[in-house]
């Protein structure tokens, strides 16, 4: 035995009991929560107030503790009050009740729409609950849910704090809180039952007073009465089908074809289902005494039709499938496309016939080859004509993405003009109105935000029907099929001096799409090809490339100064020949550099050789507009004449920073800065040339007095004589040595507008836009034409709803076209983007779809008494803005009768459609019985409503607990039943001073 107790005996163990537990550690931490949100002490507040807790702001803070390496998050959740009332400088008396002891008797914000679940069953303006933090994490034994609930209790007490404390158990999805609230010698517990199935006894108020009165264990008789607030909610799903205002498109139509041609120029709008998929009707009884009302498992004073209190909610359809919507989803989905035309329409073609490969190879060669028919039946359009009919023999018409019938349509949508024949070049209806007097008002000029193109605009046009197509006839291969075909007329237009129609008048718009200003340039180059071919023909003697009619009708001032001329003067059409179509001078793609140097030098050159032998023939004037008016010149005093000039060559923005990189290249050194002048000064170069043939033997003085006011300065001076005379100089700046315009004025020659360089070469710009129009992929045309479609679809959507006036959607429109501006102005925006301003235009569609939806079925346009129809349209803007709305005059109002009629409606289709299709009409049958009790025994055996989806009942009693002698505290039990569950939330008070 000795032995065995030796080491016994060795064996020295200390068991220090100062060290913290985990258990102390976590309820610690609770404390510190709890103080550093500053929730120690007496909370204090004024009563609530009606509806506050829905319309007021809720905010919640979070932070995290752990019980040993188990993780829970705290959540403060309180609604937010003014901080007077939050500091509450004003002592509340001793024997006040907590806050939250307050609140459960409140009954201001019983069954509040849009809350945190404990504010329903509670009534709660402050609560903190702790959770686990991991959502798959759950305390499921009952002795963990005891030791939190411990824990809970230690902190509340240690820390004073009055805020009731909850503690979530069981799977989050059950939503099982327990919980407790402290004060001065007083608690409150929380605690809940959920179950699935629900004993019978509870199904109905009797059996529901009975548990709580057996909870309450009050020893007092009688017991004080017990008030209760009681909601049955009532759900509408069958909807009739005429209730639904939206036609379906006849999808069947469009595929075959048959459509119109207005059809092509406007977006669908609407949805396709009812987005209003289910009507909730809460009829409540908030203040009711225990014994005024029966209802048992036998017999129910509830009916609906005499509740105090109605208010509807609305649930709408997920996501509802809207026409707008999947139009813009569709042609976004476009954009991400990679295959070219050519893989969508298909090449192979032209590789299964050797002689079609060689014929369409040989294009260019045949063009060039001497040949006995006219030029233009080889032309390269004819050639492409040719090899589209080719492919159409191997592809098969059936094969073709778009029939003939749509393809005629849309293209006669697009080129109006081309329904009218056209005569020796002269077209009717070509210049739009847009070009001359665009309609000023906000809407038209939302181009210029969002970057698209006019309203009215060919390029607007094209991105509604490839919108239409995509949707409809094809999908991607329609879209490439109807670009080629566009691009087929834009070259057929180009080569037989075609305006396009539906492009302003001018240069390029900068303000427009890409895509767009690539149009109006080839419509400046078919303007500037059109006049030179007039030209040739001897229609017009002398006038700038480009000039407008006025140009021309002053430049007859000049051919009759001229008549006397000879030879020179016969030479007029082979000039403008040779000024347009010689190789050597305007077929050479040059740089822009050497085409300046060559120029410079060629000028040197044969300008030098002009000046020596043909001097008389250039001090003729040539190339006059007409007199200035007011100016003569300098020296020879001869009036001064203004010069038919060249215009300035039209850009579009990738030709303008093309530009402006070259520009940067050239760099900063005296070499590169003396180019970068020279390649701007082209545009100067050119007009001095045209000055000094309209006005021989002028000066640099001359031109400057013309073309720049502001550099010849004026001034009086006395003469020798003591004679007041004007003496002008050129300015400060035009006195630089070796500047620019004195640079250019030396080198300038008297050439006339017509036979000098053309600044803008119309032909090779033209092949540019053509080239450029050609290589553009279906998802590079949907990137062009994006901003269009958006464009397209903002002022559908504002059209809509000035028919429903919705106060929110006007919001929604402006942050939609605010959003877009941002997004749309620069190049490449981000998909992300582009697609939150699709959702937000789908948002608004919804939105208005189920303004329309609620109209028709609460039959707001059919209401003829105006205070009524007033009624409902506030009524049903109200549902579309808030969670829930009261029905004014519960079920006896003009919304309450409807809502009536409804639920009449709903139960008699569900009762058999036999004997729907045999009864009268409603609306007669409502006329013909007044009140719910004679209604209810004209239908028989069928009720007006069917039974409660839900039924939700609120307790409240103030008993002393748990002796007769104890304070009287509340007490408070919330009872939910659904179809699926059945949940008891009890909040209940006990005295622990005088237990």
């Amino acid at each position: 035995m000795a032995a065995d107790s030796e080491p016994e005996s060795e064996v020295f163990e200390i068991t220090d009991f100062t060290t913290a537990s985990e258990w102390e550690r976590f309820i610690s931490k609770i404390e510190e929560v709890l103080n550093d949100w500053k929730l120690i002490g007496i909370s204090s507040g004024k009563p609530l107030e009606k509806g506050v807790y829905t319309t007021g702001a809720w905010e919640e803070k979070s932070d995290e503790i752990s019980f040993a390496d188990f993780k829970f998050s705290v959540t403060h959740h309180y609604l937010v009050q003014e901080p007077s009332d939050r500091d509450g400088k004003e002592e509340p008396a001793e024997d006040a009740l907590p806050l939250p002891m307050q609140d459960l008797l409140c009954m201001n914000n019983d069954f509040p729409p849009r809350a945190h679940c404990l504010v329903r069953w509670y009534g709660l303006r402050e609560f903190v609950v702790i959770a686990p933090a991991a959502n798959n994490d759950a305390v499921l034994s009952e002795s963990k849910c005891n030791l939190l609930l411990s824990s809970v209790s230690i902190a509340l007490g240690n820390t004073g704090c009055q805020v009731p404390l909850f503690v979530q158990i069981h799977q989050k999805w059950r939503r099982m809180y327990v919980g407790e609230c402290q004060g001065p010698g007083v608690r409150t517990d929380f605690e809940m039952v959920h179950l699935r199935k629900v004993p019978n006894q509870y199904t109905h108020l009797s059996g529901l007073l009975d548990i709580f009165k057996s909870k309450i264990g009050c020893p007092l008789t009688p017991l004080p009465p017990v008030s209760m607030a009681i909601r049955l909610t009532y759900v509408l799903q069958d909807w009739q089908q005429y209730f639904w205002p939206q036609q379906p498109p006849d999808i069947d139509a469009l595929v075959g074809g048959e459509v119109g041609g207005l059809e092509f120029g406007k977006l669908p709008f609407g949805a396709c289902e009812d987005p209003i998929s289910e009507l909730h009707l809460a009829t409540t009884w908030p203040h009711l005494t225990e014994g005024i009302i029966v209802d048992n498992d036998v017999y129910s004073d509830l009916d609906p039709i005499q509740a105090p209190q109605w208010s509807v909610r609305i649930r709408k359809a997920d996501n509802p499938q809207c026409l707008l919507g999947d139009f813009l989803n569709e042609f976004f989905k476009l954009c991400r496309r990679k295959e070219s035309t050519d893989e969508i329409l298909g090449r192979s073609a032209f590789e299964e016939d050797g002689k079609e490969v060689a014929d369409i190879t040989h294009a260019l060669s045949k063009l060039t080859e001497p040949a006995p028919v006219p030029i233009h039946k080889l032309s390269v359009t004819n050639m492409v004509h040719s090899a589209k009919k080719k492919i159409r023999k191997h592809r098969g018409v059936d094969e073709s993405p778009l029939n003939n019938e749509v393809l005629n349509t849309i293209l006669l949508f697009l080129f109006p003009d081309a329904a009218e024949k056209l005569a020796d070049g002269v077209e009717s209806g070509t210049s739009p109105s847009t070009g001359n007097n665009p309609p000023e008002n906000e809407d038209y000029n939302l181009f210029s935000q969002f970057k698209s193109a006019p309203s009215d605009s060919l390029t607007y046009k094209l991105a509604l029907c490839l919108c239409m197509i995509n949707f409809y006839h094809g999908g991607v291969k329609g879209v490439a099929h109807l670009w080629q075909e566009f691009v087929l007329e834009m070259r057929y237009r180009w080569e037989n001096n075609y305006l396009i129609p539906g492009l302003a008048n001018g240069p390029p718009d900068l303000r427009c799409c890409l895509l767009h200003q690539k149009l109006q340039m080839l419509n400046c180059c078919i303007e500037r090809k059109k006049a030179r071919d007039e030209g040739k023909r001897g229609s017009v003697s002398d006038r700038s490339p480009g000039g407008s009619s006025g140009d021309a009708g002053k430049g007859a001032d000049h051919s009759g100064d001229n008549s006397k001329e000879t030879d020179k003067e016969k030479e007029v059409g082979k000039s403008w020949e040779s000024w347009s179509d010689s190789e050597e001078e305007f077929f050479e793609c040059l740089s822009d550099t050497e085409d300046l140097k060559g120029n410079g030098q060629e000028n040197g050159k044969k300008g030098g050789a002009k000046e020596g032998s043909k001097e008389p023939v250039n001090l003729k004037p040539e190339g006059r507009l007409h007199p200035h008016g007011k100016l003569t010149l300098l020296h020879p005093g001869e009036p001064l004449y203004i010069p038919i000039t060249q215009e300035p060559a039209p850009m579009t923005e990738d030709l303008l920073e093309e530009q402006s990189e070259v520009l940067a290249k050239l760099g900063t050194s005296a070499e590169g800065a003396h180019l970068r002048a020279r390649m701007q000064s082209a545009c100067l170069l050119s007009d001095m040339e045209s000055f000094k043939a309209a006005n021989p033997g002028c000066c640099l003085e001359d031109f400057v007095r013309w073309y720049s006011p502001r550099d010849y300065i004026e001034e009086e001076v006395v003469d020798e004589k003591g004679n007041v005379v004007i003496k002008g100089e050129l300015s400060a700046r035009m006195k630089i040595p070796s500047n620019m315009w004195v640079e250019a004025w030396e080198t300038a020659k008297p050439v006339p507008a017509r036979r000098q360089k053309r600044l803008f070469d119309d032909t090779r710009e033209a092949e540019k836009v053509l080239h450029y129009l050609a290589v553009q992929k279906p998802a590079d045309l949907a990137r062009h034409l994006l901003s269009c479609i958006i464009h397209a679809a903002v002022l559908k959507v504002k059209e809509e709803e000035v028919l429903e006036d919705i106060s929110s959607v006007k919001k929604i429109i402006k942050q939609i076209i605010s959003h877009s501006s941002k997004v749309l102005r620069f190049p490449n925006p981000e998909d992300k983007k582009l697609e939150e301003i699709i959702a937000q235009i789908m948002s608004v569609e919804a939105i208005i779809a189920r303004a329309r939806s609620l109209k028709a079925k609460f039959g707001v346009e059919k209401c003829e008494n105006e205070e009524e129809k007033e009624d409902l349209q506030r009524f049903v803007n109200c549902l579309l803005e808030q969670p829930e709305v009261s029905v004014l005059g519960a079920g006896r109002g003009p919304a309450g009768s409807v809502i009536h009629k409804l639920f009449v409606n709903a139960q008699r289709l569900t009762e058999s459609s036999d004997e729907v299709s045999a009864m009268p009409p409603l609306d007669e049958e409502l006329r013909r019985s007044g009140s719910s009790d004679e209604r209810r025994l004209n239908t028989g055996a069928v009720s007006d409503f069917p039974p409660p989806t839900g039924r939700e009942v609120i307790l409240r009693t103030t008993v002393p607990r748990p002796a007769p002698y104890s304070k009287p505290l509340p007490q408070r039990m919330y009872s939910v039943l659904t179809k699926e569950d059945f949940r008891l939330a009890g909040a209940f008070s006990a005295d622990t001073t005088f237990f």
